[in-house]
């Protein structure tokens, strides 16, 4: 009886509390829902004919893939009189799949330029129109019996995918102001893994994935784009390319008026006005193979052919749901533990998937564990790097190095797809599960550099994590010593990003 008194009340007080934070979250929740419906309207738009088009163009182009090779070599036997050989067919495949890391590789390069001299609303407005050009030329393909619309369309999708992929995430980190950043960043993920979950369900067999439909299919694009078109004039462009870029301080506020209501935006005004000053006085990635290639994956890890585009769906509904969760966790955990927390978690699986695949050929019971390792792998990947890394590369830079540093990482990160979605098949056929060996790797160096030299950047200024970047450099000398290597301090040294 006496410790059953003892804990009761300690009880009653942690159900209060839970009961009291659960009502404050709640009135927190609706009140930012109603002060800032417009910025909430316009991230909305901003996803549909972003982040969500590229993931529905990485995903949907698995499921009519048969349908596809049939048509090329139908085409082919139509043109020449003779059918085409099955290494000359896939290596057809593969640039059909590639060309849109091409012309990602494109836009990524076209992006920085566009929007420091147009701005990111009318890239998005430019990228917009390309996407429907594209879209018109693909679903027109198979009435004119030419494969090599689709290869052209592909590429202008993936010229658009570059342009928005950088400009997206800079674009909604910058609309947004500083204690909802971390959860406007993850958005851009979120609508990327949502887009990858709708290509899925649209690629079924019961709705658009049979023989007749699949140019409509791959066309899909076009209609959200031509939404995003219609809605995005109604919208203001970036307050700090208003002010910085610009030179409109006028203009500035009446955007963050119009996205943020009526109120005191005056400190958001001096961190924007440091980083003019500043300007003035100074003058990775295993998750899309699994997409590109998904039914290949799941085939290796003895899969029926019937199940595969359901699981492939399963697949992207969990990273869709892992992407929200992570929202609502980032502005309370931080973003640099999510970071290395997620790709150590993502090494972990995927060392496991090499061991599940190679034995499940005398232990057949393993195939499952490869599956569930799949899906963990895509869920790690949804709570952590998916929606911190956009975090950080928006937080990390200013403005002025903020589209130039999206370009380098998008540059090297389309590189790596067009490596990736060439050399794939080819690279399972030779070396078989073993081929998930590269990733690991990466994804261990990854790791070791986030948890070394990586700040949390989580409700601080540009100006704050450049001071703790600087006070990094103990940490190199750190590991070069440690590496049997001498390292003197320069007090000069600057760490520039």
């Amino acid at each position: 009886k006496g410790p059953k008194s003892f804990h009761q009340p300690a009880v009653v007080h942690l159900l209060e509390f839970r009961e009291d934070f659960s009502k404050k979250m709640t009135t927190n929740f609706l009140s930012d829902l109603v002060q800032y419906q417009r910025l909430f309207q316009m991230i909305i738009v901003l996803g549909m004919g972003g982040n969500f088009l590229i993931g529905f163009q990485v995903s949907v182009i698995t499921y009519p893939s048969e349908d596809i090779k049939k048509f090329i070599n139908a085409t082919w036997i139509e043109r020449y009189d003779s059918p085409l050989h099955q290494k000359t067919l896939s290596l057809l495949w593969s640039l059909v799949v590639s060309v849109y890391c091409v012309g990602g590789l494109l836009g990524c390069l076209l992006s920085g330029p566009l929007a420091m001299r147009y701005g990111k609303k009318r890239s998005f407005m430019i990228s917009d129109l390309i996407i429907i050009a594209a879209a018109l030329l693909i679903g027109c393909s198979r009435m004119a019996r030419s494969y090599e619309m689709i290869l052209i369309g592909r590429f202008l999708y993936g010229i658009t995918a570059g342009i928005s992929l950088n400009i997206h995430g800079q674009y909604v980190g910058e609309v947004s102001p500083k204690r909802l950043r971390g959860f406007a960043n993850t958005t851009s993920s979120a609508f990327f893994a949502l887009g990858k979950a709708f290509g899925q369900l649209m690629g079924l067999r019961e709705l658009l994935g049979t023989q007749p439909f699949w140019p409509l299919l791959l066309a899909l694009s076009g209609f959200t784009a031509l939404v995003q078109l219609l809605l995005l004039p109604f919208f203001p462009e970036s307050p700090p390319y208003l002010l910085i870029q610009k030179d409109d301080k006028e203009g500035c506020l009446q955007a963050m008026k119009d996205l943020w209501g009526e109120g005191h935006h005056q400190a958001e005004m001096d961190d924007m006005m440091k980083q003019k000053s500043a300007m003035r006085n100074s003058k990775i990635l295993s998750i899309l193979e699994i997409y590109f290639y998904a039914f290949e994956v799941f085939r290796t890890a003895k899969l029926d052919d019937i199940l595969i585009p359901y699981v492939a769906l399963g697949v992207g509904t969990c990273e869709f749901i892992s992407v929200i969760l992570c929202s609502s966790m980032i502005d309370h955990v931080g973003r640099r533990i999510l970071l290395w927390g997620g790709y150590a978690m993502m090494a972990l699986a995927l060392g496991l998937l090499v061991i599940t695949l190679s034995l499940q050929d005398q232990f057949p019971w393993l195939s499952y564990c490869s599956i569930a390792l799949i899906f963990l792998f895509v869920i790690c990947y949804g709570l952590g790097p998916c929606g911190g890394v956009i975090s950080v590369m928006v937080e990390i830079f200013n403005q002025s190095a903020r589209a130039s540093a999206f370009v380098i990482v998008g540059t090297t990160s389309w590189m790596c797809l067009t490596v990736v979605g060439m050399g794939f098949p080819f690279v399972v056929e030779l070396l078989g599960p073993f081929c998930f060996l590269i990733f690991l790797a990466v994804l261990i160096g990854v790791v070791i550099f986030i948890y070394i030299f990586l700040p949390e950047t989580k409700g601080r200024s540009i100006t704050d994590i450049t001071e703790e970047i600087g006070r990094i450099q103990f940490g190199k000398a750190f590991l070069l010593t440690a590496l049997g290597m001498n390292f003197t301090r320069d007090p000069g040294l600057c760490t520039k990003l």
